[in-house]
């Protein structure tokens, strides 16, 4: 995690530098070029007026901050707004009681790790013990059946796929059948990353619900969206529009460890109050991580060796 995060906490601290150097205690002045550092690290405009907002409170408490606790406050505010939007993070990779097969459906656009995350995340399920089932309802390109079939063989778990142009809800129902019939654990269903604006993505989303629901009345049990992280603010409008389209349940944000960017993880964690799952920190099966609000912000402002 400290690791994944290097650009990004580079990136912060080299601006929060500038904006206090020659600055000995917490002004109007540091507030707004620190609100400048916030909005400009992608922890977005809503997030950022609420951090603000902490500390001016704080400073017209205590009449004297330093900028050299600035830091410190800094940190205990973020830690503080994460941890008022009542999401349980996890401590594995484990799956709620009593759902067998526990159904996962992932949406996302194209190019935002989507396969490459279900693939990891299938690959950490199959080492906790679980059984595994992949439906490749992305139908709409071959490349994205290819590659779930790849990371289906590379992990060992089987992949229900009709090839290309096929109905993706008959994909999902396949293997939801399948998931039940083997006794299986989790059943992961890949869906098209067509753009987040159509509208017929949202009405095929429905109809693989309701297909799926044929067969296990609450499926899916989970709404997964992935987000890349580097992409920043456009992360936040892509969960915005998905979030309007399905009741997303949860999110797993790729890609942090490419991009000075990860501050959008607070400011979506945030923003959504849906809860961040996931984390991608590296091309690794391993670099998949489960989130933890805490151990994120430790990592964030845990200075670079």
């Amino acid at each position: 995690l400290d690791k994944g995060l290097e650009k990004t906490k580079e990136n912060f601290f080299t601006k929060l530098g500038k904006a206090v150097v020659g600055k000995s205690k917490v002004d109007e002045e540091v507030l707004d070029e620190l609100e400048e550092v916030l909005i400009t690290s992608d922890v977005g405009v809503n997030t950022t007026i609420k951090i603000i907002q902490r500390i001016e409170d704080r400073v017209a408490r205590d009449k004297y901050l330093g900028v050299e606790e600035l830091d410190k406050i800094l940190r205990e505010e973020i830690a503080g707004l994460l941890a008022e939007n009542n999401t349980q993070d996890l401590n594995d990779f484990s799956l709620p009681e009593g759902k067998k097969p526990y159904v996962i459906m992932v949406v996302g656009v194209n190019g935002v790790g989507k396969t490459t995350t279900i693939g990891k995340l299938s690959a950490q399920f199959k080492k906790k013990g679980l059984n595994v089932v992949l439906g490749a309802a992305d139908t709409f390109r071959a490349a994205a059946v290819d590659q779930i079939k790849l990371w289906g063989e590379r992990v060992g778990v089987p992949v229900v796929a009709r090839g290309m142009n096929t109905d993706p809800s008959a994909v999902a129902f396949d293997a939801v059948k399948q998931g039940v019939e083997e006794n299986a654990d989790v059943v992961i269903i890949d869906t098209a990353g067509r753009l987040h604006t159509k509208v017929n993505l949202m009405n095929e989303l429905s109809k693989i619900k309701r297909v799926m629901q044929k067969f296990i009345p609450d499926a899916p049990h989970e709404v997964l969206l992935v987000l890349d992280g580097s992409t920043g603010q456009n992360a936040v409008i892509q969960a915005r529009e998905f979030t309007k389209a399905t009741d997303v349940t949860s999110l797993a944000i790729t890609k942090l460890d490419g991009t000075a960017k990860g501050g959008v993880v607070i400011g979506i964690s945030d923003e959504f109050k849906i809860p961040v799952k996931y984390i991608g920190v590296g091309e690794k099966v391993d670099d998949l991580q489960v989130f933890n609000k805490m151990e994120f912000v430790d990592s964030f402002f845990k200075k670079s060796i």
